[in-house]
C-alpha cells in the first residue's frame, strides 16, 4: 500500500484541521478547546480514546489490543503566549499563538489516525496515539507518564516528530534524523548575589553586588571553555539580570537567571554543582554572599540507534534516501519528548518546513511571524503510518 498517496488523498482534511487548531491556541496543561477538537475528530473516525491530565491529554488506541507489539505516536498540542503577526486569514483569535508548529503536529497525527483506523484490519498489533499538552515548559509528557499513558497496553516503541528546520537552508520536505543524542536538557538556574548597599560615590562603604555579578557571569563561561573536554556541546547562558534602584546607589543585591544546556548527563550534573561553587566562591572572595538554586528541567533527548535505523528504512519508502539528512550535532533546544524516550526506546525526527520574510531572513520558531509550509503535512502523516506498519508487521 502506498501510504504517501493515502495521505495525499486526505491532505485537505489535514490542512483544515491544522488551520482550525491554529485559531484556538492554548497554553500549558489546560487545553479545553484543543482537546475537545481532537476528541471530536477521533469520535468521527470511530477511534477509542481516554483523557488524562484533567482532560487535556488524549490517549487513543487503534488495532488489536494485547496482540502483538504496541507502538506509540506522539504529538504535542500546546501553544505559546505570543501575539501572532503572520497576517494569515486563520490567525489566532485569542492572543496566544502556535509559534512552534504544534498545531501541525496534531493535525498530522490526526491524519495518521484516520489512515490507520481505515486499515485497522491489516495491523498486527496496537497503535497508541498520544496527544500531549504542556510541552512548552510544563512537562506534559512527564504528567502523562505518571498517569499511565505508556501502560495498558505497555508501549514497546515510540516515535515523535517536530516540524520546521533546525537551521536555515534546509529544503521543505527533508527528513532530519539523529542516531543518539539529539537535543539538550532544558535546565534553569537562579543566583542572588548579596552585598551591602551604599552611595555610589563611596563604594568603599559597601559591598557592590553589581561588580560581583559581572565577575560571576564571566567566570561561569569557564565551565564550558575550561572544565569540559571533548566534542560534547554545552551552553551556559545568563539571560536575566535584575537589581538596583538608582544610578548613584549601590544596591543590596542582584538577581540573575539563566539556562544550562547539555546532552551529556554527567556534564549536566557537574555544571549544576560548579555554577553554585563558582558563584558562591567569587561572592565570598569579594566580601559578599550568594544564594543559588538549580532546576533540573527536561532531560537530554536521546534516540535509540536501533529504532532510528528502522525508522529511516520506513522513511526511505516515503521520501527516498536522498531526502533524509543526518544531523551533524545535537540541537541546543530542549524537548519533553525526552521523558518518553527515557521510558521507551524510540526516535524523534524533524520534518523540514522553513519560512522567510520579505528580505530573505529565516524565521525561526517562537517568533510572532513563524509559519509552516502546509505542503509537507501529508508527508508527516505518511511517515507516521509507514513506520507503524513496518514496526508492527516486521
Amino acid at each position: 500500500m502506498n501510504f504517501k498517496e493515502c495521505a495525499k488523498e486526505i491532505e485537505k482534511d489535514i490542512i483544515k484541521w491544522r488551520r482550525n487548531l491554529h485559531q484556538i491556541p492554548e497554553i500549558g496543561l489546560d487545553l479545553p478547546q484543543t482537546s475537545d477538537y481532537v476528541q471530536m475528530r477521533l469520535k468521527e473516525m470511530g477511534i477509542e480514546y481516554k483523557t488524562l491530565v484533567n482532560g487535556s491529554a488524549i490517549v487513543a488506541l487503534i488495532g488489536e489490543k494485547n496482540q502483538g507489539k504496541t507502538i506509540a505516536l506522539r504529538a504535542d498540542m500546546d501553544a505559546l503566549p505570543i501575539k501572532e503577526e503572520t497576517g494569515v486569514l486563520y490567525s489566532s483569535k485569542n492572543g496566544n499563538m502556535h509559534a512552534c508548529g504544534h498545531d501541525a503536529h496534531t493535525a498530522m497525527l490526526l491524519g495518521a489516525a484516520k489512515i490507520l483506523k481505515d486499515n485497522e484490519h491489516l495491523l498486527k498489533g496496537t497503535v497508541k496515539l498520544l496527544f500531549q499538552p504542556g510541552e512548552e515548559g510544563f512537562a506534559g509528557a512527564k504528567h502523562m507518564i505518571e498517569e499511565g499513558a505508556l501502560e495498558s497496553p505497555k508501549v514497546d516503541n515510540i516515535v515523535g516528530l517536530h516540524i520546521g528546520a533546525p537551521s536555515k537552508g534546509v529544503p521543505d520536505g527533508k527528513v532530519i534524523v539523529n542516531y543518539g543524542k539529539t537535543m539538550t536538557c532544558l535546565d534553569k538556574f537562579y543566583l542572588k548575589i548579596k552585598g551591602i548597599g551604599a552611595h555610589g560615590a563611596y563604594p568603599e562603604l559597601g559591598v557592590d553586588p553589581v561588580t560581583i555579578s559581572a565577575q560571576v557571569i564571566g567566570a561561569l563561561q569557564c565551565i564550558v571553555s575550561r572544565e569540559k573536554g571533548g566534542p560534547e556541546p554545552a551552553i551556559i547562558t545568563v539571560g536575566k539580570i535584575n537589581g538596583g534602584t538608582a544610578f548613584n546607589i549601590i544596591p543590596e543585591f542582584i538577581e540573575m537567571e539563566g539556562t544550562a544546556r547539555f546532552v551529556d548527563q554527567g556534564l549536566r550534573e557537574q555544571a549544576a554543582k560548579r555554577i553554585g561553587e563558582i558563584s558562591t566562591g567569587i561572592a565570598k572572595a569579594m566580601r559578599g554572599d550568594c544564594e543559588y538554586e538549580y532546576e533540573f528541567g527536561y532531560p537530554p533527548l536521546v534516540n535509540s540507534k536501533e529504532i532510528t535505523e528502522k525508522f529511516i528504512k520506513s522513511a526511505q519508502k516515503i521520501v527516498g534516501s536522498e531526502n533524509i539528512i543526518e544531523m551533524e550535532r545535537p540541537i541546543m533546544g530542549g524537548e519533553d519528548m525526552a521523558f518518553f524516550l527515557q521510558e521507551v526506546p524510540g526516535t524523534f525526527f524533524f520534518l523540514a518546513s522553513s519560512e522567510y520574510d520579505s528580505e530573505g531572513n529565516f524565521i525561526s520558531s517562537h517568533n510572532p511571524k513563524f509559519n509552516i509550509s502546509e505542503d509537507v503535512l501529508h508527508i508527516g502523516t505518511a511517515l507516521f503510518v509507514q513506520t507503524v506498519f513496518d514496526f508492527l508487521n516486521m
